[in-house]
């Protein structure tokens, strides 16, 4: 196509209704149709990212691998598209406030009063159209090549897409997504049948007088239309079917065509939400509204034949996540690759929290009861340690799949120190600075660091997995074109993705590999552990990095892949 198309997502009447998914879905959908897509979101909360918020602000914190702490649904993104995200895929109204600010003390406004219209507006456009500043003004290039047409929408490697996909969190009417409405008002008109805009909003069902209705929907719309937007789509988010005289008073209530107003009901699993859309010609009218030939449906063989694989498994495998954060959110990415991994494993993974506080000597065996595997799951801080520090002693004396990863990996590390190097007081520097055997402790270049936020390990790393291990034989027999990057010698590389600030000590890696638990992952660069196993164990592996961030729909990750297949080994 010769102009870059533009898809606004915009949520309404209440939070949580799953513009990510139908984000994702849009875009998996036009990937199918053969369109180069990205999907990116806008998020009103002034942080400058997720990386400080807790867990139960805003859920689990995303890693791209370019190193930038995001939202949750870039993990979706990833996951139903395959699309490599980067920090130009997220953006907050703390980034944007902040180039602002940042060029007016430069002097870059020659003088002018800042003001919300349009100094703000104008620098979420130019992040909505993906184009870098003008070179006068500096500030953070997000595109890397210079650009003021709003048709010019290029990736950080210069290349082109298709379509932009923008989803804009929380609700309409909130006062500080206000300034993200009237930058999408102004783009409407600027770039004319280039740009589209889908509004998600929810119909309740009140069972007391067993009916559904359209007027939050309609409200939702009128305080849209009060921005100065039309909404060209609607999805309504229901639990129940809306039969064709509901869509029709939607539709007329609300300027909408029939055909353009589609349902997302609840359906068994998020994915089988694309094929939902598909079949109500989500797609079809997103490129009737552009002006764009629709042709024929796509197939979409791959994606079924996953569905079907999904629907046809009927084994389970009971898995626990021990960690600190009870709701499921906080390990979201995680919870998915598990559950993509058992499908294509032909299995159901039944996924139980239990939490690490709570865990003592005395109740291990009661908690994992029944359980055929174990992860331990990452965090940070010295809550919970404890707990996952026992439950790592748990799995490896009675041989249970373990997979720590990140804070877990060190706890099965600071585990093994204690109970079979003999070091009773061996700890993390991060939660405790004075013991002596600090098997875990922070990295050289972090030391002098005290401002909090963007300051660790971020990003994607290489890392040199040796032949022979448990971890190498995972890798070598993915058919995943990434994370493994190429095979040299005695070892294969990957590149997986981080997110912490201490690392295994190596001052103590002999005594490690002596008594058992080998270093099977190193980094080429800086030497640093990446992956620790025990080989005589059936699956006892801890990886320093986040293996869920690069876990699809299409590519599950081969670790997670090898982990439930020694569990369905077992059954």
């Amino acid at each position: 196509m010769a102009d870059t198309k533009y898809i606004f997502v915009t949520g309404g009447v209440v939070s949580s209704l799953g513009k990510g998914i139908i984000s994702s879905s849009i875009g998996k959908l036009l990937q199918a149709r053969g369109y180069k897509i990205t999907i990116q979101k806008f998020d009103p909360y002034i942080n400058i990212d997720p990386g400080t918020l807790n867990p139960y602000e805003h859920g689990e914190c995303y890693v791209t691998a370019d190193g930038m702490e995001t939202d949750l649904d870039l993990g979706h993104y990833e996951r139903f598209t395959g699309i490599q995200t980067t920090r130009a895929n997220s953006m907050t109204t703390g980034r944007i406030y902040k180039s602002v600010i940042d060029k007016e003390r430069r002097g870059d406004y020659l003088g002018k009063t800042i003001q919300v219209v349009p100094h703000i507006t104008d620098e979420i456009k130019r992040r909505m159209l993906r184009t870098s500043p003008a070179p006068a003004q500096g500030g953070e290039c997000l595109t890397g090549r210079e650009s003021d047409s709003p048709s010019s929408s290029l990736g950080r490697s210069g290349e082109a897409f298709d379509f932009v996909i923008t989803e804009v969190g929380g609700t309409i009417g909130d006062i500080e997504s206000a300034p993200f409405m009237e930058a999408i008002r102004q783009l409407r008109y600027q770039l004319g049948r280039d740009a589209v805009c889908v509004h998600l909003t929810y119909v309740p069902y009140l069972k007391a007088a067993d009916e559904l209705k359209t007027k939050p929907t309609q409200h939702s719309v009128k305080e849209l239309q009060s921005m100065g937007i039309q909404p060209d789509i609607l999805v309504l988010r229901t639990e129940r079917h809306l039969d064709d005289a509901m869509r029709s008073k939607v539709a007329s209530f609300c300027n909408v065509d029939l055909e353009c107003v589609v349902q997302s009901e609840d359906l068994p699993s998020i994915y089988e939400v694309p094929v939902n859309m598909q079949h109500q010609g989500l797609d079809a009218a997103i490129l009737r509204k552009i002006g764009i030939p629709v042709g024929e449906t796509p197939a979409m063989k791959p994606w079924h034949a996953f569905l079907d694989k999904q629907r046809a498994a009927k084994k389970e495998v009971h898995i626990a996540l021990v960690g600190k954060y009870n709701l499921q959110d906080a390990y979201k990415s995680i919870r998915e690759s598990l559950n993509l991994a058992a499908i294509y494993n032909d299995v159901k993974a039944r996924l139980h929290f239990v939490n690490s506080e709570e865990v003592t000597h005395q109740n291990i065996a009661e908690k994992l009861s029944g359980m055929q595997g174990v992860v331990i799951c990452p965090g940070f801080g010295q809550r919970g340690i404890e707990g996952k520090i026992i439950a790592a002693e748990y799995t490896r004396t009675n041989d249970i799949p373990t997979f720590g990863i990140c804070l877990g990996m060190q706890m099965m590390v600071i585990e093994f120190a204690r109970n079979v190097l003999g070091y009773a007081d061996a700890n993390s520097a991060e939660m405790d600075s004075q013991t002596p055997h600090n098997v875990i402790d922070m990295m050289e270049e972090q030391k002098t660091i005290t401002q909090l936020g963007g300051t660790m390990r971020l990003g994607a790393y290489e890392c040199k997995v040796l032949k022979g291990s448990k971890t190498f034989e995972a890798y070598s027999q993915s058919e995943q074109s990434t994370p493994l990057t190429h095979k040299e010698g005695e070892g294969l590389f990957i590149q997986e993705r981080h997110r912490h600030r201490y690392e295994f000590n190596n001052q103590y890696q002999e005594q490690y590999e002596a008594a058992g638990m080998k270093c099977v992952g190193i980094n080429p660069d800086a030497n640093l552990v990446e992956i620790v196993e025990i080989p005589e164990k059936r699956w006892y592996i801890g990886t320093q990095f986040h293996p869920e961030y690069t876990s699809t729909v299409l590519n599950p990750h081969p670790l997670f892949m090898s982990f439930v297949k020694a569990l369905t080994n077992e059954q």
